[in-house]
């Protein structure tokens, strides 16, 4: 049997080659094995509502009253965040707000400070 590399997004070892492609029978990924290609998928650039690059350690600004899901108050428009952490998803920004606690932002509700 070959030496074929386990799928990248579910580790699955039984992988196989389709030309220059390989593919995971059981996720469906597909991927080739060029690194520089690979790395441009993994690292997702965040900007902000002005078009910003954002990374981890960050301090935004909230540019839109926010309502929290799940309870009566807002994050004000002006709310300082300090240290923000990228995450993937929807709301990609990790954050700590004071007075709410942790909480997840959308990028394109907040500006660089």
């Amino acid at each position: 049997m070959s030496n074929l590399p386990n799928c990248p997004a579910c580790h699955s070892e039984y992988t196989y080659e389709d030309g220059s492609l390989f593919i995971c029978p059981e996720c469906a990924h597909e991927w080739t094995l060029d690194s520089d290609q690979d790395n441009n998928e993994d690292q997702k650039v965040v900007k902000d509502a002005n078009g910003n690059v954002l990374q981890d350690g960050d301090s935004v600004s909230v540019i839109k009253d926010l309502k929290v899901k799940g309870s009566s108050s807002v994050v004000k428009i002006g709310t300082k965040v300090k240290n923000i952490r990228l995450v993937d998803g929807d709301h990609d920004i990790d954050c700590k707000i004071d007075g709410f606690g942790a909480m997840k932002l959308k990028s394109e509700f907040v500006k660089k400070i």
